[in-house]
């Protein structure tokens, strides 16, 4: 006999269908240019087009980057990219990890780094250079993103309003995946529904279920994973949930 709908829901605390990604960490650069945008603390923007806000700008240490393909309608935010400047003269053999956390592009660059992460793709004495330069040659590759002592968290958009209008953006999300899908449990139709993609990485939708809600996302096209009770019936906008898993 098969499991009820209810024995199925009792089980689904954390349920991860271990299919393989579809997106993967890279062993080879890629030749591009990158410029900088600058700000009074150097660190990245809360205004982003992810829709991160505070996080946004200060997250991995404001060492953050705007990017124009590697955006991909806000699939792309939150990636991590080693990236690499190349005249040996002025520039660093590591270069910058950086975290997508808006949309920009320059003169036919991939990348629009904080002035923090553009500081570091110099040589000790050589930064000033750099920055007179303005624009780079550079190499990147994806790589995981690693958040030591964080597990991945979704936090209520600030623009969300109870009970009528929830938005969800997910924070420090690990390793190479990509979330690609998020939906709800209806529990009156006795189905998923589907959040919007409202912009970059902020997912919406006008008169969320009531109660506390079960929330599962889909990965990189390729797994699901479900969370039972994750959001408290009396959320509130700007709270951050976190659901105690890693990301791989």
């Amino acid at each position: 006999m098969g499991l009820t709908l209810d024995r199925c829901l009792s089980l689904m605390c954390v349920i991860m269908i271990l299919l393989p990604s579809l997106c993967f960490s890279q062993n080879y650069y890629v030749s591009s240019r990158a410029t900088y945008y600058g700000s009074p603390d150097c660190f990245g923007t809360p205004t982003g087009a992810c829709g991160y806000k505070d996080y946004g700008s200060t997250v991995n240490g404001g060492e953050v980057t705007g990017v124009s393909k590697l955006f991909k309608n806000g699939t792309g935010c939150g990636a991590c990219y080693q990236v690499r400047c190349k005249y040996s003269q002025h520039c660093s053999e590591d270069g910058v990890k950086v975290v997508v956390t808006d949309h920009g592009e320059g003169d036919n660059t991939d990348f629009v780094l904080s002035a923090r992460a553009y500081n570091k793709l110099a040589l000790q004495g050589q930064a000033e250079i750099l920055f007179s330069y303005g624009v780079v040659d550079i190499e990147y590759k994806r790589i995981s993103c690693q958040y030591p002592g964080y597990n991945l968290m979704f936090k209520v958009h600030e623009h969300s309003r109870f009970p009528n209008y929830l938005a969800l953006v997910a924070i420090y999300q690990a390793g190479v995946s990509e979330i690609t899908a998020v939906e709800l449990w209806q529990e009156d139709c006795q189905e998923w529904k589907g959040m919007r993609r409202a912009y970059g990485a902020v997912w919406d939708m006008p008169n969320p279920p009531q109660g506390a809600i079960n929330l599962r996302f889909q990965v990189s096209g390729s797994k699901w994973v479900q969370l039972k009770s994750l959001i408290p019936s009396e959320w509130k906008a700007g709270a951050t949930y976190n659901t105690a898993i890693q990301l791989d």
